[in-house]
């Protein structure tokens, strides 16, 4: 049986983890506890739609593209086909998503040499 909250748990950990985030950075940006982003993360605790709008603004990425992606997920475990093609505003949202990364991590960076 599918579980909702399991489902945004597992989409809002992937997006996490392809950042290559740690929870303690996205709970701090996104004003959550450590422990119930966790919670959230391995579907154990229901996210309000404040508290998912919170973390998505914490990773940077569109409500609607968790939620689009979240949909996919049960589509195909409820046996559905999904369409084989990308909508464009969807790529466009994920090139400007890596694109910031990007730019936030060479600012890491630079940071951390001039400390360093």
């Amino acid at each position: 049986m599918v579980v909702l909250r399991r489902e945004i748990g597992d989409v809002l950990r992937d997006a996490r983890q392809a950042q290559q985030r740690t929870l303690r950075e996205v709970s701090s940006a996104a004003r959550v506890s450590l422990g119930y982003l966790s919670e959230v993360e391995r579907g154990q605790k229901e996210a309000s739609s404040e508290l998912l709008a919170s973390i998505c603004g914490a990773l940077e990425v569109p409500m609607s593209i968790v939620l689009r992606e979240v949909s996919d997920r049960i589509a195909v475990a409820e046996g559905l086909s999904i369409p084989d093609t990308v909508p464009a505003e969807f790529t466009a949202a994920v090139n400007a998503a890596e694109r910031d990364l990007l730019v936030r991590a060479a600012r890491r960076h630079a940071d951390l040499v001039a400390i360093g």
